[in-house]
This record gives C-alpha cells, structure tokens and sequence, in this order.
C-alpha cells in the first residue's frame, strides 16, 4: 500500500487456511502501523546571533530554560558555541559559567545540548592550535554539553576530522556538518561524497548546515536520502535559515527524504533571518503525516513573553529591524542570516563616510538600501572570482568585507581590489584549507603581483600549539585556571578579549556602547540622561555623592588602581569607595546588601555633589531575577 500522505510503501502480508479466500484491500480503512519520527532542536543560541550583536545574560538563560523543558517539544537545544561564548567576554561576563548554568536544566531532564563549533577556528574567526582544540571537547563535555556541531566554512574535510577524533575522545557525539551553499559546484554529489568521506572518518551524525537558506529544496533532499540510504543509522540533523523563503520546502524536502532532526526557532526571533517558527513547520510536518511532538502553547507563549523582556531589557538596542524581515535578494548573493546583524553594522560605519564623499563631488547620496543592494550586487561578483567559499563564518565576512571595501573603492573612482586584509588573504592563499573552485586568473595575478605565496599543506601545520604559553602566563599573573580547566581554555581561545574581561575593560566598554545605543534610541525624544541611565541599570539604585572631590576606589593612591569589578558583593554599610575633599575624605557606604552594577567615575576622577558614583542593586532584585 503505497500511502498518498507519506512517502512510506507498507507491505501487508495475510495469511488464511482458505486459499480460495479473496483479499479486498481498502486503503481508507488500513491502519498505519508506524510514521516517520520529526524530533526539534531550539537554536537559542542562533535565533540571537541571528538577530542581532548580543546573547542573554547567564541569569537570562537561567529563568528561560524550565519555560522551553516546559514546552515539551524539544528533544535538543542549541545552548552555546560559535560566536556566544566570546560575546559573554565582550559585555563582561563569564562564558564558562554561563554555559554551565544554561546545559544544567536541560541535562537533568534528559534534553541533548549542542555547540557551533567552526573546526579549525575553533570558537573565533581565526585559525586555533591544535592543543587548544583538543582542551575545547574535554571542557565543553565537562560542562554539560552533548554534541558539537563541526564545520569548516570551506568545507575542507581536513579541518573537521581531526575535531570528531578528539570530541569522540572527550565523551561528545561528533555532528559532523556540510556547510550548504548554491553554485555550479555545490552539487548534490559534491555533499554526498563529502558526507561519505566525515561518516568513514568516525562522524555520528551528519548536519545539513542551510546557514543562508539558498539551498534549493529538491537538492537538499537528494542529499538526505542518499545519506540515509547508505547508512540508516546515521542520525542527519537539517539547520536553515529562513532568509530568503526556501526554509519551510526544504524541510518538507528532507523530512520526505528521511532527515531525524529539524532546527527550529520560536517568537519573537523567528521568521526574518532567523528560522522558521516551531508552531509552523510542527502543522506542516503534521499534515504530511509525520509524527511530531506536541507543543505546550502556554509555555510558548511564557517563553514567548520572557525573550521580548529580554529584547526589551538590553539586547533589543543591538538589533537591526531589518533582521525581522526575510529578503529575496538573498537568493543571488547567499549571505547567511547569522552575519546579517555585523552587516548591518558595517554598513552604518561605511554609509556616512561614503555620502560625504559623495556629496562633496556634487554626486546623488545614496541610501542604505541602495547600498545594501550594491554591496549584495558585488558579493555575487566576486565569489567566483575568489574559488566560491561557502559563505559561512569567518568566510562570510572575508568576502563581505573584501565587497564592501571594492564598492567603496569604486564609488571612489579607484579599480577593484585596492584593500584586501591579511585573513582575506589567508583564505584566498589556502592557508585556512582549500578553496571549492578554482581562482580567478585576476586574483592569482594579484597574489604574484604582492609576492604571496600559495599555501598546499595541512592548515594545522600554520598554527603550533600555544596551551605551555598560557598556562606559565596564568601561573606567572595568579590566575586560576578554573574547574575542568576552563578558564585556561578561555584565555587560550579568547586572549584579547579574555584580557579585557579579567581587567574590567570590556564591562566598561559595553556600558558605554549600552548608553551610546539608548541615546541614539531616544535621541529626537525628551528622556534625559538620569532617565536613559535608569533603562540601563533598571532594578538599581544611585549612589550619590555627599562632596564634591576626587574619587578614590583604593586609598593607596596609586595611578594603577581601578575601580572594582562590575558585580562586586558589597554589604550594607560597607565602604565603597572614598571621596578626597579640600578639607579631608569623606567615605562612601553601601546603604544595602548588593552588587555594584555600573560604575560612573574611574579611580581618581573628579566628582561633584549629589552627582552618582554607581549603581547599587539590591541583593532580593537580584534573588527575584534568578
């Protein structure tokens, strides 16, 4: 019986003692005996970074876990990886505590977490030793996490079967991952062969990357299917962004051709260039006759309310409103969705400089729009010429900024290719593995022309092992090299901006990109600074200054003191710091159990009277929060 609702035959076989018997076969009236299984992942961590420039707190992640357990519909969720963890380090917080925190509840209840994991990039845009990659799968398994997701953005298979040797070492299930694209190249048998080749090479599972949405549904299904075919008990797990409108027929497609796992998103950070919501692709999958958890819609709409808090508290000022919408004209140049949110921010550093230049040679300005589509235009020129580099970090971005760089070169009045940066150059030289096509002759000249050599070998080879490096540097400064040697892992995978959050300098950075940001929101309205300071800090209070002085955070008086770090415990009454006044030093005292959450004078700065010092939250905001 070959079912109209499913793509499944069944075979039914009877048995009677009367060979004379007639069999009336009525397929309205046969029972199914079994349906094809959908499991959902939630990609928290990509409907983010997706979205915009920022994730959630740990506290965030803390109070939004039981609400998506409480769903009921998520077999796995995507809790960290990629760029998350070193976002945690740019606004002042620690990404290995906030790892642990979010895998924890998931862990307990038996839901499979997983990583982003960039292969030889590691966690960064950059190439990571092997010894640091190695530490990466002991440490993550360490704290919770059960799958990693690998990738290389070049699809060189080199880069990715030594990361599933050393995760499958560690005790995590290696995803080994096809990074999808659309070219004359990027062929279903080119990701059949690939997929064969990471599935000998020890790969588990198999994860159909989407991450700009332009594969082609029926491609996407091809690839499935053979998969699955030759190897039923390889789990294939399908991630695509809903960008440019394939997402929803691509996992009809793959679900059809035998895909287990689908990567779904829920409001209010789906649809745009995120992924597709939950609630929609779970009736289509239904109405087609698959077998799919149900949702527990109040939970949804809990969750639902919870991430708009999130967006409303902090996040939402680094979000671009037009990663809500989905865009055709991602059709012809490919870029992902999770990049769209530093594209957009690229283009606001480039469009006033390019208009004044414009302006100033009597020529029309141009609009954001029109240089979006400009730069979307050169996108889809240079990619052949640059050997079609799937576009997927840190590739994207090279090719991105190698485009925006000629569109602005050539608004100019100056030839193509007039800047390209080192690590643009790394990738168009081999040195971060092989390209999927062939060069331009008009690159190849250009290398010759700069004397840059091409670069065959293993792209491990580049970068030798650093871990000895680090650990006499943590030994030599007294810094703990954390649980499970985490810390350590950290600083080897994010030295500069690990630096900056054990200085205090990144939380100070962000602070002030936070205040920039909601000033720029509220720039044409009448909210003043004390109210902009209060949307900034809004479960604190102000601690005011009694004198006019100079403010000390340590008495020593040394030009090296700092003010404290952003989250110090403080007890009531305890001092905060002291004011040095023209007649003495008048100290200032905590007026509750707290936490300082935002410091307004650094060591030494004048302050006047009744001006703030710091924001003090009280320590029950804090329990209520957690």
């Amino acid at each position: 019986f070959q079912s109209t609702t499913t793509n499944f035959t069944y075979f039914f076989i009877f048995f009677s003692n009367n060979p004379k018997q007639k069999v009336q076969f009525k397929p309205d009236k046969i029972k199914t005996l079994s349906m094809k299984e959908i499991k959902f992942s939630l990609v928290y961590r990509d409907m983010w970074q997706a979205s915009g420039k920022y994730v959630p707190r740990k506290d965030q992640l803390e109070q939004i876990a039981p609400l998506i357990i409480e769903m009921g519909c998520f077999s796995r969720v995507e809790t960290n990886g990629g760029a998350s963890e070193q976002v945690n380090l740019l606004f002042g917080e620690n990404p290995n505590e906030s790892v642990r925190a979010f895998t924890k509840p998931f862990n307990k209840v038996g839901i499979q977490t997983h990583m982003l994991d960039r292969g030889l990039n590691g966690l960064r845009m950059n190439p990571v030793p092997a010894d640091v990659r190695e530490l990466m799968y002991k440490v993550k398994k360490a704290q919770g996490v059960d799958i990693t997701r690998i990738f290389c953005g070049l699809n060189d298979t080199r880069n990715i079967i030594p990361s599933i040797k050393w995760a499958k070492a560690a005790g995590m299930i290696p995803q080994a991952t096809l990074c999808i694209t659309y070219s004359e190249i990027h062929t279903a048998e080119y990701y059949i062969n690939m997929a064969e080749e990471l599935i000998a090479a020890g790969a588990e599972e198999i994860c159909l990357k989407d991450m700009a949405g332009i594969g082609r549904p029926v491609t996407l299904g091809k690839i499935v299917k053979a998969i699955k075919t030759s190897h039923p008990e390889i789990i294939v797990q399908y991630h695509g962004h809903a960008g440019p409108g394939f997402s929803m027929a691509s996992m009809l497609e793959v679900a059809k051709a035998g895909v287990d796992y689908l990567d779904v998103a829920m409001e209010p950070l789906s649809w745009g260039m995120v992924h597709p919501d939950i609630i929609s692709v779970q009736a289509m999958l239904k109405d087609a006759g698959f077998k799919v958890p149900e949702i527990n819609m109040n939970a949804y709409m809990k969750a639902r309310k919870m991430t708009q808090s999130f967006i409303d508290d902090f996040l939402g000022y680094f979000i671009d409103e037009r990663n809500k919408y989905m865009s055709s004209l991602l059709v012809g140049c490919g870029l992902p969705g999770g990049m769209m949110g530093s594209l957009m921010a690229d283009l606001k550093g480039v469009h006033a400089g390019i208009n004044s230049f414009l302006k100033s040679n009597n020529q029309p300005e141009l609009s954001e729009d029109e240089l979006l589509v400009k730069l979307f235009d050169e996108v889809k020129y240079i990619w052949p010429k640059l050997g079609y580099p799937p576009l997927v970090t840190p590739f994207s971005q090279y090719v991105k900024n190698i485009a925006l760089l000629n569109v602005m070169f050539i608004i100019k009045g100056q030839p193509r290719w007039s800047m390209i940066d080192k690590n643009s150059w790394d990738m168009i030289l081999g040195k971060a593995g092989k390209l999927p096509g062939a060069l331009d002759p008009e690159i190849i000249a250009l290398a010759e022309k700069n004397k840059f050599e091409f670069f065959a070998g293993n792209p491990q080879d580049n970068y030798p092992n650093e871990l000895p490096k680090f650990i006499a540097e943590m030994k030599a400064n007294k810094w703990d090299r954390g649980k499970d040697d985490e810390e350590l892992f950290e600083f080897a995978m994010h030295e500069k901006q690990y630096r900056e959050f054990k200085s205090g300098e990144a939380k100070k950075r962000f602070d002030q990109e936070l205040e920039t940001a909601i000033k720029e929101k509220y720039a044409k309205s009448n909210v003043k600074l004390p109210e902009i300071k209060k949307m900034i800090y809004p479960n604190a209070e102000p601690v005011i200054s009694m004198a006019t002085g100079k403010v000390l955070w340590e008495l020593d008086f040394s030009d090296r003191s700092i003010e404290p770090a952003h989250g110090k415990l403080m007890h009531e009454n305890e001092i905060i710091c002291t004011i040095q006044t023209k007649y003495g030093f008048e100290a200032i005292q905590s007026f509750c159990n707290g936490r300082l959450v935002g410091i307004e004078k650094k060591q030494g700065e004048l302050i006047r009277k009744g001006e703030t010092i710091c924001y003090i939250e009280r320590a029950k905001e804090r329990e209520k929060r957690a």
